[in-house]
């Protein structure tokens, strides 16, 4: 577990930091893949001078697959994850926003290898992008060569959308209010090593609870938020699982990291609808400086609360320490130079006769 390991402070600058091992500006993506601009450092897709990790590797033997949400170029059909190194991809190319299918609230249609389906009412995006993942890991690789795989969930991005038995195991856990449940996650942080004893709180933003007007509906928001990362874990256990079955959990190196802090958007555009169904469209908003605790600010920003992320490796084989507090400095812009490191690849000067940039990380 690395507990000084950096993201960019945004989804889509750290998507594809983590896909080039470039700072955001140099692959194209300063800020949204929704941004057009003149300069190219904000052009709002990958550029030609960068490479994805998904390309070098697919030059070095490996197999590679994504499931999930791309967000780093969507608007032209050559921006997708099967024109930058994916051999198979199963997800939105667009940004998140989309829970159950179909999204009432933005346009997210989903394909699969470029073809678009039309999932069924059972359909939930933390539990689909999981079930091709395993699909793939059980059925469709080629079981004598190595893979790549990237899963790049939604959740917990807003809208609050969760399954009823994942809400319901936290109705009224959080009632205690802001200031009760950041206390208690702070005390625990520190007695199990993820910040130092004597680091100080930021300063709370939030009201005092007994000021806040429904208590009941701020509570829910929680909850509701609560329930999507329960998911999420439960669909990492699942994913794991598939590896374990298949013996190769072991020699099988995983990366868990998020990409951004906690998100500041608050809003009720459905008041009249309980939140965490299809039809609810709520943000959590004052919530994110608990989730963040013990940080300053939140998503977008460049303190910590923006841009420190929780990065899990699990590689039994591979891992020599045996720490399980990395306290080092890291950036997301790493990954792609460690992983072509633990898979004997070298980061070429050019990619398809274009000269590339060379590695941040």
């Amino acid at each position: 577990m690395f507990t000084n390991f950096y993201n960019t402070s945004r989804c889509c600058p750290s998507r594809a930091s983590l896909l080039t091992g470039q700072y955001q500006w140099d692959d194209g993506i300063g800020y949204m893949d929704t941004t057009k601009s003149e300069y190219l450092e904000y052009q709002g897709y990958l550029n030609d001078k960068s490479a994805t990790i998904a390309e070098i590797l697919s030059q070095n033997g490996y197999q590679t697959f994504m499931s999930g949400k791309w967000h780093v170029g969507s608007s032209e059909r050559t921006m997708w994850p099967d024109h930058r190194g994916f051999e198979q991809f199963y997800g939105v190319p667009a940004g998140g926003g989309i829970y159950f299918y179909p999204s009432i609230y933005w346009e997210r249609p989903v394909f699969w290898n470029g073809k678009e389906v039309f999932p069924d009412e059972s359909w939930y995006s933390t539990d689909a992008f999981t079930d091709y993942a395993i699909d793939y890991i059980e059925k469709r690789r080629d079981q004598e060569k190595p893979f790549y795989m990237y899963i790049a969930y939604v959740a917990p991005h807003f809208p609050l959308m969760a399954k009823p038995k994942d809400i319901d195991k936290y109705r009224g856990t959080y009632q205690a209010g802001y200031e009760a449940i950041r206390q208690a996650r702070f005390e625990k942080q520190k007695a199990i090593g993820l910040v130092p004893n004597g680091l100080p709180a930021s300063e709370p933003v939030y009201p005092a609870w007994r000021e806040v007007e429904d208590k009941n509906q701020e509570a829910l928001e929680m909850a509701v938020y609560a329930a999507m990362i329960d998911c999420l874990d439960q669909n990492i256990g699942r994913l794991m699982g598939s590896l374990e079955s298949a013996g190769i959990a072991d020699n099988t190196a995983v990366f868990f990291l998020s990409d951004n802090g906690a998100c500041q958007t608050g809003y009720n555009g459905t008041p009249d609808i309980e939140v965490g169904g299809r039809e609810s469209n709520v943000a959590y908003g004052i919530w994110n400086n608990v989730s963040n605790t013990p940080y300053r600010m939140r998503k977008a920003q460049c303190h910590e609360g923006g841009i420190i992320t929780p990065l899990i490796v699990h590689w039994p084989k591979g891992l020599k320490t045996k720490s399980n507090r990395i306290r080092e400095t890291g950036h997301i812009n790493d990954l792609m130079p460690t992983i072509l490191e633990m898979a004997g690849a070298r980061y070429p000067k050019t990619y398809k006769s274009i000269e590339l940039d060379p590695l941040d990380g």
